[in-house]
């Protein structure tokens, strides 16, 4: 039963986008137009299908004029070699014109998509929206992503995540970070919200950083490609020049650090191991570090660590304790 009222309803659509087509054709007669007036009183299921047949079409824009054109012809052709016309799916225009209407009705009149993405701890993710945009989540982040159509928006949380956005002129692209909203086009870019801040760095193309309209106010910045915009607590934004590929390189198991707090340092480390490490004074934690730190065993790591600053690896039930020497 419910098959057949699927059907039914398809074939109303169907119906509905032929007349479409029909009734914007050069050749159309008096008699066309009787016939369509017939056809909408026959049922008014046939009023409601060709009611949302034209709010689909009207929604394709200026691309439907072309449409129009070729499945007109088409149906000068039919009608020439001598073929009647045909309401159930087949050749010609109303087959061109039902797969039209059956290919774009679900985007154009559903409501839009939101998925959501996330990484534990330790994992690394890489996931292409529908829209083509390339996105590589670093640990323990988490992104809500929704594509309407006339924006992209993503809500992002806690964590670090590589766009490659795919060129939209009509689609903004959009990451709300809680505090700063991030905007582009089209571009490649590192996003980096953690509870130190916000660091952007554009690889590609041009973003744009500001406030959240809804939060307080502030400055606009415009990144171009090598530029970097650290938003740190009440400290005034600092935009410098960086390699892009110092930012991304997370995504090959490198982290590359200029003057960074030993305290984000270790941040970003508890997000790729299980076992905490813990800082055993905040002063310690203020201290500087520079450097690349290679992301294979937890053990080598802090070894390392202690080879860049003069601290000492003490194990204990809570976890990895770093002290002074």
């Amino acid at each position: 039963m419910i098959g057949d009222f699927q059907d039914k309803a398809q074939e109303r659509l169907a119906q509905a986008s032929d007349w479409i087509v029909r009734l914007q054709s050069d050749d159309l007669t008096q008699a066309d137009g009787l016939a369509f007036d017939a056809w909408l009183d026959a049922a008014v299921e046939n009023a409601r299908a060709y009611d949302q047949a034209l709010a689909v079409w009207n929604a394709v824009g200026a691309s439907a004029q072309d449409v129009v054109g070729q499945l007109a012809g088409a149906e000068r052709r039919r009608a020439k070699q001598g073929l009647g016309r045909r309401w159930l799916v087949g050749a010609g225009s109303l087959a061109a014109a039902a797969a039209l209407l059956i290919v774009i009705l679900p985007p154009l009149t559903s409501q839009p998509e939101t998925r959501t993405y996330a990484t534990a701890k330790g994992q690394h993710q890489t996931v292409t929206l529908a829209d083509g945009t390339k996105v590589e989540l670093n640990a323990e982040t988490k992104l809500v992503v929704t594509l309407a159509r006339d924006e992209r928006r993503v809500v992002m949380g806690e964590g670090e995540a590589i766009f490659d956005v795919a060129a939209d002129s009509d689609r903004p692209f959009t990451i709300n970070t809680g505090r700063h909203v991030v905007r582009v086009v089209g571009t490649q870019f590192d996003v980096r919200n953690r509870a130190g801040g916000l660091a952007v760095t554009v690889a590609h193309g041009v973003v744009e950083v500001g406030p959240d309209p809804e939060g307080q106010p502030g400055r606009t910045y415009v990144l171009r490609p090598g530029q970097r915009l650290a938003i740190e607590g009440a400290s005034a934004p600092r935009l410098s020049t960086i390699e892009p590929t110092v930012a991304f390189s997370w995504r090959t198991g490198r982290v590359v650090y200029r003057e960074e707090p030993l305290s984000n340092v270790v941040a970003d480390l508890n997000r790729q191991f299980a076992k905490p490490i813990l800082i055993a004074d905040p002063e310690l934690g203020r201290t500087p570090i520079s450097g690349v730190l290679v992301m294979d065993s937890q053990s080598d790591v802090v070894g390392r660590l202690a080879l860049m600053l003069p601290i000492t690896a003490i194990t204990s039930p809570e976890g990895v304790v770093l002290r002074r020497k």
